[in-house]
């Protein structure tokens, strides 16, 4: 189990990443290789990337360089994914190669001491030695990650406008207690379980960086040392894909007045509910018109207990700007 332990302080701090953490969906897209748990959710993208990495000539690279470094077990080095990374993978590549040589020995050495290290894991204290690394990583995302970088922003926005809806309703405590089946609120301390290992994180006043995760499955992931910026990376809740039924309604079709209210309130997100209270028709009328935007690719819902949050996807953004009535 790992419990990170709040002041009142932490909870003023709690904060969710604004933008899709490169390397940590890397590495969490790398333990998606290693393993077919939660297949099903990736299978496109599992198809897409191995036909990628081949083309690309990084399937041998990935199995020998990457995989190695990331393994799915209990700890992979903390250096691989530094806070950096939220400012986008450039910024996070370059603290990669910033690490001082004192820190990546010893988590190379931790590395090695838990499930064992390749011989050459060690030259990754060496700058071109890490320099060849952050080359293959930025290789990488460029074939299995960046073409799938708008439908995970669309996943991240969804996620943010979730817990901006909580936080209105419910604050702080409210949006910890819903991020997910092992992640529990029992204040004043989050607890994650199951986890590979017991560990108690006391945040004595720094605050906690959620960090949603599209490639994460079911098991949150923790920096191993307690000592570094506190940070939860979580797993997106998964829905089977769905695709558009044959004939859906073009665009025009989904300017009348109804559909238009309901698009404007799902651009800060909004319940059934609030959407039917916004448009001026009733829930039932209100979920007929959420399915045909949701069909039109111009909305997504995603479900969270008993309640359904509908935010805009790209398209449906771009309508609304551009759209009749004028929305900017």
């Amino acid at each position: 189990m790992l419990r990170f332990h709040f002041t009142p302080e932490d909870l003023i701090k709690v904060r969710v990443a604004t933008e899709p953490h490169a390397l940590w969906e890397i590495a969490a897209s790398l333990h998606r290789l290693q393993t077919r748990e939660g297949r099903w959710a990736y299978a496109p993208w599992f198809h897409d990337a191995c036909g990628s990495l081949r083309r690309a000539g990084l399937d041998r690279a990935v199995k020998t360089f990457l995989v190695p470094l990331f393994p799915r077990a209990s700890y992979f080095p903390d250096f691989l994914t530094p806070p950096e990374g939220t400012q986008g993978l450039d910024a996070g590549l370059k603290a990669v190669l910033a690490t001082p040589y004192e820190q990546v020995m010893g988590e190379v050495g931790t590395l090695d001491r838990g499930v064992g290290a390749p011989a050459w894991a060690r030259r990754l204290a060496e700058r071109d030695m890490r320099e060849q690394l952050v080359d293959t990583l930025r290789a990488y995302h460029r074939a299995v990650i960046a073409p799938h970088e708008e439908h995970i922003q669309e996943r991240l926005h969804a996620e943010r406008a979730r817990h901006a809806h909580t936080l209105f309703h419910a604050g702080t405590e409210g949006m910890l207690s819903g991020l997910g089946p092992t992640i529990h609120w029992r204040a004043p301390v989050l607890e994650i379980d199951p986890y590979p290992d017991h560990r108690d994180v006391h945040l004595d006043g720094r605050g906690l960086l959620l960090i949603p995760s599209h490639f994460c499955w079911h098991t949150p992931i923790a920096l191993a040392d307690s000592g570094l910026p506190p940070v939860l990376l979580y797993a997106l809740h998964h829905l089977p894909a769905r695709r558009s039924p044959t004939g859906s309604p073009s665009l025009s079709g989904l300017l009348g007045p109804t559909r238009a209210a309901i698009l404007r309130a799902s651009a800060t997100g909004s319940t059934t509910t609030e959407a039917a209270r916004r448009a001026g028709v009733t829930p039932t009328t209100a979920s007929h018109h959420t399915a045909v935007l949701r069909d039109a690719g111009l909305i997504t819902s995603h479900r969270h207990a008993n309640t359904v949050l509908h935010t805009l996807t790209p398209l449906g953004a771009a309508l609304l700007r551009t759209g009749p009535g004028g929305e900017r």
